[in-house]
């Protein structure tokens, strides 16, 4: 049935090769509809670069959608329109219990399980057309697919299936079903470059091989991809799964344009070429925020060595312990406090009570500012969509170079459920996983307030933290929101 929703339409530009092919008029409203859905989708990522405008663009995204299967389901002559609006009902209603019942927290492990649907469906679509290439309308050369379209078909199916194993993985690291420490197997690069070489070579293969021997070839190629799509993000650590959530989403975008060249379908190539080079993108800024090499992350954890698989045992150390009263009296008399909220604020939920904490300190003439690290939360935005839901104001709120300077003049750096991004280890230890990444300063901060749940844990890169021993340092050890609940009573 799917063949049958993307065959061959009337309208050859928006349709398919064959289509155009004949040399039939192309209808001017159906380029006009695919365009302004293309307009939105734009609008849609440009909404989505402030937490002003998110909602806006969430809105502009779901329209131009809308206007792009409607206008595909209308102009195509569609086998079942009943089977088609079932399939719909039952997605919308699946995404609607998802998106109600998802905590934040879990959002980044949402979204790399969302890529891989979209990589799962690039491969079926891929399949199909190679199965019935009729139904999609393909050009045929001698009784068998055009070596283009072959081509287009190979890269859909490859970049798919990559993105499919890959997002599984990067599903099961995020969400504690499979450790986040690399594992790095044996002769790792020999394997990985081969592995992408024989994709390359079968792919070439497949577009120029005659019509009875092509499927052999698919075969390999689909079952390499899905394999290198595991090998390339098993080796990949915790403390760089936010840039492979964000790669993830530029290869299924990637796949969905690739598709839409073998459909010849021009909204799936435009949405496909948007995803794509944003999430690419987004990759190459968060790279750079945690001095990570893109290439290098690209080639799943090229940059990666043993002394970052495995962690060192944790020496024993003198800390000093504070409680909620110690923490809300020092608070007080503070002129300057900068908040830095990280995962464990999202897993503790504990956003209101700590806009409830500031608005109290504001109350007596206390400075506050939020700080927040290019890739705090394990995804980009997860802490400023958590402080706007929160409705802390939106300018309070810095990015790392915008603030990083100012922790020498504040009287407070107050910590809570951060790690990574202010350990101090990323300036100075060569075999730390995190060494390079631009980190908050708050070691240069008069008094330091860390919360966490226990001196046990650590962060997602699995290092120890030089903080928790510093002598300016407090630890608060309890659930983050318990604990600034605690300190709000305490101030009261």
């Amino acid at each position: 049935m799917m063949g049958r929703v993307l065959l061959a339409a009337p309208f050859p530009l928006l349709a398919t090769p064959a289509a155009a092919a004949t040399g039939q008029p192309v209808n001017p409203w159906v380029a006009l509809a695919y365009l302004v859905s293309g307009v939105f989708f734009i609008l849609a990522l440009r909404g989505l670069s402030s937490p002003v405008s998110s909602r806006t663009g969430n809105r502009f995204g779901m329209i131009g959608m809308l206007i792009a299967v409607v206008t595909t389901l209308v102009t195509h002559d569609v086998a079942n329109i009943v089977e088609i609006l079932i399939a719909i009902a039952i997605g919308a209603l699946i995404g609607v219990t998802i998106a109600r019942r998802i905590a934040m927290t879990a959002m980044p492990e949402l979204v790399a399980a969302f890529h891989s649907l979209v990589g799962l469906a690039a491969v079926m679509v891929g399949w199909a057309a190679y199965l019935n290439p009729g139904a999609f309308g393909l050009l045929m050369h001698d009784g068998g697919i055009e070596a283009v379209s072959k081509v287009e078909m190979g890269l859909g199916i490859g970049i798919g299936a990559i993105t499919f194993s890959g997002s599984v993985i990067a599903f099961l690291k995020l969400s504690g079903r499979m450790s986040g420490s690399p594992i790095l197997l044996p002769a790792r690069h020999v394997i990985n470059l081969g592995t992408l070489a024989a994709i390359v070579v079968l792919t070439a293969l497949f577009a120029l091989a005659a019509p009875q021997a092509t499927l052999p070839l698919i075969v390999g190629l689909t079952v390499l991809a899905f394999v290198i799509g595991f090998l390339l993000i098993v080796p990949i650590g915790g403390a760089d799964m936010p840039v492979v959530v964000s790669m993830l989403n530029s290869y299924s975008g990637w796949a969905a344009a690739a598709m839409g060249f073998t459909l010849g379908n021009t909204a799936m190539i435009i949405t496909g070429a948007l995803v794509g080079s944003s999430g690419a993108i987004l990759s190459y800024i968060m790279c750079r925020a945690m001095n990570r090499s893109f290439l290098s992350v690209i080639a799943g954890g090229f940059g990666a060595d043993a002394s970052a698989a495995g962690g060192e045992a944790r020496e024993q150390r003198p800390y000093k312990q504070g409680s909620a009263a110690d923490a809300a009296f020092m608070l007080e008399q503070a002129e300057k406090v900068i908040i830095i909220p990280g995962y464990g604020m999202a897993v503790a939920q504990a956003q209101h009570a700590l806009r409830e904490m500031a608005d109290m300190l504001e109350e007596k003439g206390v400075e506050v500012k939020y700080a927040i690290h290019p890739v705090a939360g394990r995804m980009p935005g997860h802490m400023n969509v958590l402080l706007a839901e929160a409705q802390v104001p939106y300018e309070n709120v810095f990015e790392l170079e915008d603030i990083n300077s100012e922790f020498a003049q504040a009287d407070v750096a107050f910590i809570i459920g951060a790690n990574d991004v202010v350990n101090p280890a990323a300036k100075t230890d060569k075999s730390s996983p995190i060494y390079g990444m631009p980190v908050f300063d708050v070691d240069k901060a008069k008094q330091v307030f860390f919360i966490k749940r226990s001196m046990g844990g650590v962060g997602y890169a699995g290092v120890d933290n030089e903080v928790f021993y510093m002598d300016q340092t407090m630890m608060l050890l309890a659930d983050a929101k318990k604990m600034v609940e605690e300190i709000v009573k305490a101030m009261d």
